[in-house]
């Protein structure tokens, strides 16, 4: 439920809200160098109140070692990282308990749990908790360069504007949320990743991206667009033994495969739920609909912290990946 990967394997912890949230990580090899320093830049790219269109709430975010790194290596035993949560504020969320916001987890975690689950914040299904996936990303971009793979993720656009400051000045000016496209490139991956059908590269990346709040859609190399071409256009011609193509409409792999050219893959991020425009929603209390805004702190667009998280996820397959090939041997 909260775990992923076969060899590298990531499990993720806590509430928004709670006294911290983490990560698991299992199967990293031993002797990867590892400080808190290598944390920093990733965990600031992450981090809200950092950038215009983002919520204000801050953290610390210094990850809290517990187990599986000595002397500044890893181990090889299980890695355990925590992160303190600090800056709340849960009684913005005690006041609308009884009214879950529209296109929100809220509604259904109640369904699903019955009561019991922490709401504050959003609890586990908190954007909160994508910390502990960029935590498992450094570690996974680290062992992912040991075999020359480098991955990097980028915003195309903001409510269809790639201008992004003109996409948020329209939901500033809206008064709402919007949403936003976000790509990632890799480079140097081998040929040979990925099995066929279940197990295939897209379907393990697309599984992980969907651990991402808020993400709507994925494709891959021309996506949907390969929809409206001819066979003869779409197909990426061979040029060499080393399996390098004239065009990349397959975004790198093919059959399930990765196929030894660049990685490319898009993602639709939806609105920001929370968004303090009126809306309608029910209130299960009088089980009558009633008009409701959100209060509290919250990013106008998601996709703007995305990108350090596309990568984390992405990261976090690859080496998985790259582990089971052997193309991960030793990190010292």
């Amino acid at each position: 439920m909260n775990a992923f990967g076969r060899l590298f394997r990531v499990t993720i912890f806590g509430e928004s809200h709670g006294e911290s949230v983490g990560v698991n990580i299992d199967g990293c090899p031993a002797g990867l160098s590892l400080t808190a320093e290598d944390f920093v830049t990733d965990i600031e790219r992450r981090k809200g109140g950092m950038q215009k269109g983002t919520t204000p709430r801050k953290e610390d975010d210094l990850p809290i070692f517990k187990t599986g790194i000595f002397n500044g290596q890893s181990t090889g035993a299980p890695m355990t990282i925590l992160f303190d949560n600090k800056n709340t504020r849960s009684g913005d969320y005690e006041k609308q308990r009884s009214v879950p916001r529209p296109g929100h987890a809220d509604f259904v975690a109640h369904q699903k749990f019955g009561g019991f689950e922490d709401f504050r914040g959003g609890g586990h299904f908190s954007g909160r908790l994508t910390v502990c996936l960029v935590a498992a990303g450094v570690i996974a971009k680290k062992l992912a360069a040991t075999a020359n793979v480098n991955i990097e993720a980028k915003i195309l656009e903001i409510g269809g504007e790639a201008d992004l400051d003109k996409g948020l000045q329209k939901a500033i000016d809206a008064k709402d949320s919007i949403g936003g496209i976000v790509e990632c490139r890799v480079s140097g991956l081998p040929a040979g990743l990925g099995e066929p059908f279940f197990d295939s590269a897209e379907s393990l990346l697309s599984h992980a991206v969907f651990a991402i709040p808020a993400v709507r859609g994925i494709e891959f190399g021309t996506g949907f667009a390969a929809a409206r071409m001819f066979g003869s256009d779409h197909n990426d011609a061979i040029l060499n033994m080393e399996g390098q193509t004239a065009t990349n409409h397959a975004g790198g792999i093919v059959g399930g495969i990765t196929n030894g050219n660049e990685l490319v893959f898009r993602i639709a991020i939806k609105p920001t739920s929370s968004t303090p425009k009126e809306q309608q929603t029910l209130n299960w209390e009088t089980q009558q609909t009633e008009t409701f805004s959100v209060k509290g702190r919250h990013d106008l667009c998601i996709a703007l912290r995305v990108p350090v998280v596309l990568e984390a996820v992405a990261a976090i397959v690859l080496a998985d990946l790259l582990l089971m090939e052997q193309h991960i041997k030793r990190v010292l």
